[in-house]
């Protein structure tokens, strides 16, 4: 294959990871074209509820504000949170973090799903992206990559760059396996209205049953994630929005008191994955196609976000260096720099949710005066507050 490039670099996918590429490596001076079956993220409406949110880091904030995506972003329901609380029995011996501690503003931001993907959308360059393109198969040799789409026509490329999700379609097509597993966990996911005021805390019980937490939002709700086994996930989806409400409260311990008026709900399975290499022939993967992690840490959608910034230095590196910046080499440099990082938090959540979900008592005791020696640490506090910052 060689000659003939419809674009430097084809993307697959659209969700968030996949337009921050499309918008960081266009940004680096590569020609880019993303093709998404689905249709355009539609713009931020005040009147639409997304249950979907995601926590992200001052890193991941950064990257958006040098995409030109932040402005968009903090005019929706952006909301900033300055600390977080985790506890397992007893509140008092709680793990606490605060922004002040680490000499920073905020600690990160609540965002819903819909309000990152069109902010994203919009900070594209235009004719950039292909919505409603339907990617059916894909050839690549050292030379470049073709795709074949739904409606018949072929697009080439040096590079392709597969941000398709966890079951990414391209990874098994081009047969980059992957380890994991599929926890007995699914994610329970609504909004709730606090009788009390959040204080911009995220707020994170271990239950035996797996993390419950409640994360602050700009309209004064807070965001429902509670990771919770598979039939108690359907008892919860059965209930009334009264008892349903009532099972948070208790379940939480009445930290914010009573919650009510909860959004519908939804419940999303949830899975350890791995990929054994992160890179092939003409192909590079990046955020859910390569990892995916537990939701206990909220850190999926930064640790795609830190994957999207590695790839364009590294790619931007190797083609002011006058080397093959599509080549294996440039590649294996990417998968390098950010394997550790992946596989550090892939460890950490698929720890803690074991650990945690001990129901041995004497086990569960010890780890909740755990949290409460880490929290006086003068070591060990400051380093995971670091890696919470992105830092």
């Amino acid at each position: 294959m060689s000659g003939g490039y419809d674009a430097d670099i084809l993307i697959a996918g659209g969700g968030p990871v996949g337009l921050a590429a499309a918008a960081a490596l266009a940004q680096a001076g590569f020609q880019v074209r993303l093709y998404e079956r689905a249709a355009a993220p539609p713009a931020f409406d005040g009147d639409r509820v997304d249950a979907r949110v995601y926590a992200l880091s001052p890193a991941s904030l950064a990257l958006l504000d040098r995409l030109g995506a932040g402005a968009a972003l903090r005019g929706s329901r952006f909301s900033p949170y300055r600390a977080m609380r985790v506890w397992e029995d007893e509140p008092g011996r709680a793990l606490c973090f605060s922004a002040a501690e680490a000499g920073a503003e905020w600690l990160g931001a609540i965002v819903e799903h819909g309000a990152l993907a069109a902010a994203l959308a919009q900070a594209l360059p235009a004719g950039c992206a292909c919505f409603a393109r339907e990617i059916v198969a894909a050839e690549t040799d050292e030379d470049g990559v073709a795709l074949r789409l739904a409606d018949g026509s072929t697009e080439r490329g040096r590079l392709l760059v597969a941000a398709d999700g966890p079951d990414s379609p391209l990874r098994h097509q081009l047969g980059l396996a992957t380890v994991g597993w599929v926890y007995d966990q699914q994610a329970l996911v609504c909004h709730l209205r606090p009788e009390r005021p959040h204080e911009q805390t995220a707020w994170q019980r271990f239950l035996p049953t797996g993390p419950l937490a409640l994360l602050p939002l700009a309209d004064g709700r807070v965001s429902l994630v509670w990771s919770c086994r598979g039939a108690l996930a359907e008892e919860l989806l059965a209930l009334s929005d009264a008892e349903f409400a009532l099972r948070v409260s208790t379940a939480s311990q009445g930290r914010l008191g009573a919650l009510s008026e909860p959004t519908p709900r939804r419940a999303l399975p949830l899975r350890l994955q791995h990929a054994q290499d992160y890179h092939g022939t003409g192909l590079v993967l990046v955020g859910d196609a390569a990892h995916v992690v537990h939701p206990l840490a909220g850190q999926g959608m930064n640790l795609g976000f830190g994957d999207v910034a590695a790839l364009a230095e590294v790619l931007a590196a190797a083609r002011a260096a006058g080397r093959g910046w599509w080549r294996p080499r440039t590649l294996a440099a990417y998968a390098r720099r950010r394997k550790a990082d992946n596989l550090e938090m892939l460890a950490l959540t698929d720890g803690l949710k074991r650990l945690f979900g001990s129901e041995q008592a004497a086990l569960r005791r010890l780890l909740g005066l755990g949290l409460e020696l880490v929290d006086r640490a003068p070591l060990a506090k400051p380093a995971l507050l670091a890696r919470a910052l992105g830092r």
